[in-house]
């Protein structure tokens, strides 16, 4: 009876079309984010805040752009860590490059280099589909991080390719505390998952969502194609290329092609399939089922399995795991836990009464 609307009424379009038109949807928000902004900063640790909660919100925001390309828009991608790289990298340009830049339009300038690239990556969309198109963009994962590598410029010329990023500073105030670095990219996180969502409940997500269904049938019905699917590279690669940047600036500190590889797609491919391929709150969730999980595996070996399993064995346990949860989550519930969120608060509305 706690989670069930009765006596709460919509008197205009605009109330019914509210993101949480429930009232205790709205309150429990609003209490994550108290937490979030308030509780976590002043009671977790170092250690939880730059290892773990940090790298969290990044993930978070890489798996949402990956979602909107292949959970809204149909379209495969395996090149989330190369737009991300190219957003770690343009921002890094952009703040050696122009003096008195602020970061902030640094990484907005990241972002839209990441859509420029993402854009004529996504170009073989419009005459191949599935597994073809992942192979597109897999050559966009090679080809841009040996760009990268091989060109100087942008590393500035670096005898090692691997640059330290600059410092954070913005309205004069320096981000040098764990805390006030992961305050800085919850705040982003939070804003452009806001803008997701409404942006997947317009005009163009449902666009999308219609060329996802069908495209024959979207075009039919006045859906420009290439426009549409362009578009989704396009904001895809925007959020993954934020994401990048916040990952060189905020969480390692240093600015490298070897940390966007190939393995880093693969997770962020994996967030969305655990999480839910096309939903919001399944890229948060994959997110953290994806960051916490090695955690626990290593105290699960360290603690319990420690002399029980062969070396060959307990060196692979995160790889066994999650290929194997790959498999479980296709075959028992595509949809991810972001479904198995939605049925338990469907659950919840009709409680204590019977289905």
């Amino acid at each position: 009876m706690f989670y069930r609307e009765a006596g709460q009424f919509k008197t205009s379009y605009v109330a019914d079309q509210q993101i949480f038109p429930i009232a205790q949807d709205r309150i429990g928000m609003l209490l994550i984010l108290v937490l979030a902004f308030l509780v976590v900063p002043a009671v977790f640790s170092e250690y939880w805040i730059k290892a773990i909660l940090i790298p969290f919100l990044i993930f978070s925001l890489a798996a949402l752009g990956l979602n909107i390309l292949t959970g809204y828009a149909g379209q495969l991608s395996l090149g989330s860590a190369a737009f991300m790289a190219v957003g770690a990298f343009a921002s890094y340009n952009f703040m050696l490059r122009i003096d008195g830049l602020p970061i902030l339009v640094a990484f907005v300038f990241g972002g839209l280099s990441a859509a420029a690239i993402g854009i004529a990556f996504g170009l073989p969309s419009l005459r191949i589909k599935g597994f073809y198109l992942a192979v597109a963009t897999l050559a966009a994962q090679f080809f841009i991080v040996w760009a990268l590598t091989k060109f100087g410029w942008f590393s500035n010329y670096s005898s090692s390719g691997v640059i330290t990023a600059q410092e954070i500073q913005i309205f004069g105030f320096r981000f040098l505390s764990p805390e006030s670095k992961y305050l800085l990219v919850l705040t982003i996180v939070a804003l452009l998952a806001l803008a997701a969502k409404n942006m997947v409940r317009s005009s163009v997500g449902r666009a999308w969502m219609a060329v996802r269904d069908m495209d024959v049938a979207a075009e039919v019905i006045g859906i420009r194609i290439m426009h549409t699917k362009l578009l989704a590279f396009a904001v895809s690669s925007f959020y993954c290329g934020v994401a990048g940047a916040l990952y060189a600036y905020a969480y390692i500190g240093t600015v490298e092609p070897e940390g966007f590889n190939l393995d880093l797609s693969f997770k962020i491919l994996f967030m969305i399939i655990i999480g839910g391929v096309g939903s919001i709150v399944g890229a948060f969730l994959g997110a953290a089922f994806i960051v916490l999980l090695p955690i626990a595996l290593d105290v699960m070996v360290q603690e319990w399995l420690h002399g029980i399993l062969p070396p060959s064995i307990s060196s692979n346990l995160q790889l066994i795991v999650f290929g194997g949860l790959i498999i479980f989550f296709l075959i028992v519930e595509p949809h991810g836990l972001a479904r198995l969120w939605q049925i338990a608060k469907e659950k919840l509305r009709l409680w204590p009464f019977p289905h």
